[in-house]
Order: C-alpha cells, then structure tokens, then sequence
C-alpha cells in the first residue's frame, strides 16, 4: 500500500472540528478532498493526524551505545525511525547537545550525528530534523555551531545553561562530577577545570549569545529557550529573540511565556507520571491552566501518545485538545503548516489507533506506511493472516 491511493472509512477521523465517522481519502501522498482508490474498512479505529514530536532525545541509545559497538551511525538512525513509527510519530525533532559535558553530547559527536542524520534522512519517510541545543556557557563553540547549522540547513536552536554557578560559586565539587567526566572521557580532575574555567568566563557569555541570537534569527533560524526557571529568564531569552520556551520548571515561567505570546512546550513523560521526575512543575498542572502549546516525548518516545490519552483518562481535557498538543499544536510551533491537522491538501500524516486500547495499528508519513502490524494490516492487505 505504500505510496497507493485509498479510502478510509467506518472509522472516527479527528479532524480540526473534531470527530466524526466521515471518510478519509489519501492520495499522493496527502489527503485527497474525494474519495480515491479502494475503500478500507476501519471500524473499531480512531485516524488522527501524526504526531510532530518538537523535541526528543530518546535517539542517543541508538547512536550512542556502548563504544565502539557501533560505527556506522547511520544504523541507529534506521533503527530509530522504526521505533518513531511504532510511536506514531510522523515528524521527529532530534534534540543534539552542543555541551561541556562531552561524550555523546560534545561537539565532536553532534558533527558526526548531523553527517548520519544527513545521509539517512533523505531515504525515510519520517521526517527527521534537527535540533542543537547548545549550552550557552561554551562559548569556544559558537562558531563551529554556526557553521554547522549554515551547512546543514538545521532550523532550530534551543540555549540552555546547565553549570552548576552555584556549588562553583562556592569553591564545592559539582555533583555527580566523576561519573560526568568519565563520560566525556576526562579525569575528573579536568574535567572539574574545564568547569572552573568556563564559569570564571561567565561575563561575556550574555554578548555572546546574544550575537549568536543576532545572526542566526536573520538567517531564519528558530530559537528558543530550555528550562526556564523564572519569567525573568523567559524575558531575556525573548528579547533575544527566542518566542520558544521548552520545559519551564514553574507555572511562573509558563505564565510568562504565555504572557509575552511564546510558544510552550512541556515533557510528555511529565503527564504519564503526573509530576516532574526532577522536582519541577507538573506538566498535568500547566495543561490544565492553558500554558501548554506542545507536548514532547523528551526521553522517551512512547510518551506523547501516552500523555494524550492520560489528558483524557484524568479528564484534564477532551480528546481533541489533548491530541492537538501533540500535534497541529508543536507543527505550529515549527512553522510546519502542512501537518498536524487531517484536512484536503495536507500532508497524509496519520496515526490508527485501536478505539478502546489507544493502541498503534498503523502509521503513515507523507502516504507511506511506516509502521503495520496486526489485526489492522489485514484491513489493508485481506488474506494476508
């Protein structure tokens, strides 16, 4: 069926009104305005637009397993997509570090990761994109950032600053300190200096970020923000050009994004679990106040589906909002107008749920199939049991 033309019906479509029973036609690769090519029955099955996860860092187990085991980069990236597909995500924001912190996420390794991304995504149908998000306190970075980005065509740079100023403020040892250098292949002695030296380096670190912001919004380059702790934080990342605030770790931050009329995003595994696993503000909380604009998989890929369904199960919101979060509400974010909504002309995006379980039985990108499995592949493919 990959490619092929057809007609849904017997299911409930979500579409930008909301549910109904009426038939859903696909056609190269978007959805047709009329019936095309042979009927599918549904019955049973809930067709929603795909999910646009706008931020994910579940990739780096595929990549990043353990040394030397994989080579080939690219392999992991194949082997991604599947699980994207199973997941019912239809558009994948990679979210790469550019950080202090080395290993899998220096800068050394995000330049080998966008050359994989590079050969592999081209030849699948998920599409596969691009985030850095770039420590802002690395500054000897920025310009091998800058250039990658410009090469690549990556769209989107998120800044965030997670050095520990207080504890090296205070002449103490950062936490977690030994096990961090050995993952980025320091001794923990150089690896506490490079910290040291960085942090003694702060002053000109707000010039330097806001240059960076400078060039790279008039190149076109969307920017946003990670773990806002206060609105004042949220403020000068938006005067900065950044109108993305991912993951606010409280309600204030949130207000004040949605305030200044920035985008929020919140964790998708945050919902599942009801609260943050790092102490933060509830996810559930800030959906139920209207700060949330997206929901992402953050860690863990299964996590947008679950969070929708979770919405609805503790009735923080109806099917369609909670769905909405997942995707036309990150598409927007990202300026992809073509998806996140089943309407004539868009993209044929689509993820088949089972009605009662929420279960993935399908999913389409563009029109192709990315992901079948039983029972629903025989609506589609009869007398192949």
């Amino acid at each position: 069926m990959t490619g092929s033309a057809f007609t849904i019906t017997g299911a409930d479509v979500l579409r930008p009104h909301g549910i109904d029973a009426e038939p859903l036609a696909i056609a190269d690769g978007t959805v047709a305005d009329a019936p095309a090519g042979r009927t599918v029955d549904l019955s049973g099955w809930t067709v929603c637009p795909g999910i646009v996860d706008i931020h994910g860092d579940g990739f780096e187990r595929h990549v990043a397993v353990r040394r030397g085991a994989l080579p080939n980069m690219a392999d992991g990236l194949y082997a991604l997509e599947a699980e994207l597909a199973a997941n019912g995500i239809t558009t994948a924001v990679l979210a790469q570090f550019v950080s202090w912190e080395g290993g899998m996420r220096g800068p050394d390794f995000a330049a080998r990761l966008v050359a994989a991304w590079q050969a592999v995504a081209p030849q699948v149908a998920t599409d596969l994109r691009i985030q850095i998000r770039l420590e802002t306190h690395l500054t000897e970075a920025f310009d091998m950032v800058e250039e990658m980005i410009a090469r690549a065509g990556i769209d989107y740079l998120v800044f965030n600053d997670h050095l520990p100023h207080d504890r090296l403020d205070a002449g103490r040892t950062p936490p977690r300190l030994t096990g961090q250098a050995l993952k980025a292949g320091r001794s923990p002695e150089a690896h506490l200096a490079l910290l040291q030296r960085i942090h003694a380096e702060r002053h000109g670190v707000p010039g330097a970020v806001a240059a960076l912001a400078a060039r790279l919004t008039a190149r076109g380059v969307r920017i946003g923000s990670h773990d806002d702790p206060k609105p004042e934080r949220r403020a000068l990342y938006r005067d900065l050009g950044a109108r993305i605030a991912e993951f606010p770790e409280t309600e204030a931050a949130a207000q004040a994004a949605r305030d200044g009329g920035d985008g929020i995003v919140m964790g998708g595994p945050n919902v599942v679990r009801g609260a943050s696993h790092a102490g933060k503000v509830s996810a559930r909380d800030i959906v139920a106040a209207g700060l949330c604009d997206a929901l992402a998989s953050d860690y863990h890929y299964p996590a947008p589906r679950a969070a929708a369904l979770t919405l609805v199960r503790e009735g923080v919101c109806d099917f369609a909002t909670a769905w909405g979060l997942v995707s036309q509400g990150p598409a927007r974010l990202l300026g992809l107008t073509d998806r996140g909504r089943l309407t004539a002309g868009s993209r044929a995006d689509i993820v088949i749920l089972d009605r009662v379980t929420g279960r993935v039985g399908a999913t389409l990108a563009a029109g192709r199939f990315t992901y079948l499995t039983s029972p629903l592949a025989e609506r589609f493919m009869p007398g192949a049991a």
